[in-house]
């Protein structure tokens, strides 16, 4: 009997366990997947010499409890189908919730698939014992998760074609120190995202329409141990937070994940309609715990009650979606339309920066626990 990826140890072997399952038609899935676009989830490649040659010693006790933490793998074999996995009328389902639904699994599972194929690599490629245990595990972590997600998938017909995705997908370079902003606000804002539709559902259960958000309590503890390790990494050299320029970067990452997240939310308005979820609460719930975690770590948040916050968010959604007409039009007037919305997104981009940030102490010691 062939394993299944929730029981698998290691990256590799949830991987395989995927791909010895029967094969589907899944070109279109793995096509949308494969797309690079400033609102997809990206592969990222980066220094990997520099990164392992990181040296934890300044943090070693909660270094060693958190990786303590993670081998014990409290989730081994929970992200399967059992008797708690209701019937899912794909057939049935409203066409538009199905289609935004399908595009929210495929994002999903490409961000989760993302996070393995970087980890595996920094494992593969590594020499530092503490640095290649961790990313072993958390790539484990990141390929359970992908694997879940298109067994869900593979109820509706699709798949994403994983092997397919690690060859074929383009890798952008990060800096590491980049690496460390942008992954770490992914695995935390991953964590505030599942945790508030998770708590919205158990007190609206009548709003589960898919039996994957039973599994998110789980999944979103995943993510928030990953958070914790890159919290660390970056407390191992304090000029990652402190300097003026990486303050400036930092609140370069706050801001573009947060309107991202933002546009791309809003891209799906019978999803969270019928999960009985305005996107617009949604999004400050989310930013607002993700930005009481990355006190952490960082040395400031982003205003989100400032006046201009939400109108520009909401401007650089309306650019976002004259963009995709111009697209749709073609043409040259197609053209002009979707370089004028490029333009607005860019000045309403440029308007979140200017907004003041709030500066707070960070403590000494960064660990956290899930408390939402």
């Amino acid at each position: 009997m062939n394993m299944h990826s929730s029981d698998a140890t290691t990256a590799e072997e949830a991987i395989a366990a995927q791909e010895a399952l029967p094969p589907l038609t899944n070109e279109a899935a793995t096509a949308v997947a494969m797309q690079n676009t400033l609102l997809t989830p990206r592969f990222y490649t980066t220094d990997f010499a520099k990164m392992d040659a990181i040296d934890v010693t300044p943090v070693r006790a909660e270094w060693d409890k958190l990786i303590a933490q993670m081998k014990s793998d409290p989730n081994k074999g929970h992200f399967k189908k059992n008797e708690d996995w209701d019937h899912v009328d794909w057939d049935g389902m409203e066409p538009k919730l199905k289609a935004e639904f399908i595009d929210f699994l495929i994002s999903s599972c490409t961000a989760e698939f993302s996070g393995c194929v970087l980890y595996k690599e920094m494992k593969r490629r590594g020499s530092n014992d503490d640095i290649t245990t961790l990313f072993q595990l958390m790539a484990r972590d990141e390929a359970r998760h992908a694997g879940f997600i298109n067994d869900a998938l593979r109820e509706a017909g699709i798949a994403v074609n994983l092997g397919f995705l690690t060859q074929s997908k383009k890798y952008t370079y990060f800096r590491p120190k980049f690496i460390y902003y942008a992954t770490y606000l992914s695995e935390k804002i991953g964590y505030a995202r599942y945790i508030t539709i998770y708590r919205h559902l158990e007190a609206h259960p009548e709003k589960r329409f898919h039996p994957i958000f039973k599994w998110f309590r789980e999944w979103c503890n995943d993510e928030f141990s990953h958070g914790e390790a890159f919290a660390l990494l970056m407390k191992t050299d304090p000029k990652l937070t402190q300097s003026f320029s990486n303050k400036l970067w930092i609140k370069f990452f706050l801001t573009a994940v947060f309107a991202t997240m933002w546009v791309r939310d809003h891209q799906r308005p019978a999803f969270h309609d019928a999960l009985g979820v305005d996107p617009a609460w949604y999004g400050q719930e989310v930013f607002r715990k993700t930005s009481e975690i990355t006190r952490q770590v960082f040395p400031m948040t982003l205003d989100i009650d400032h006046p201009r916050w939400i109108p520009t968010l909401n401007c650089i959604q309306d650019a976002n979606v004259q963009i995709a007409a111009g697209a749709k039009q073609g043409g040259f007037a197609g053209k002009l339309k979707a370089l004028g919305g490029r333009a607005k997104a860019g000045l309403g981009f440029v308007s979140l920066l200017t907004i003041p940030v709030q500066r707070n102490a960070v403590p000494d010691s960064p660990r956290l626990e899930p408390v939402y």
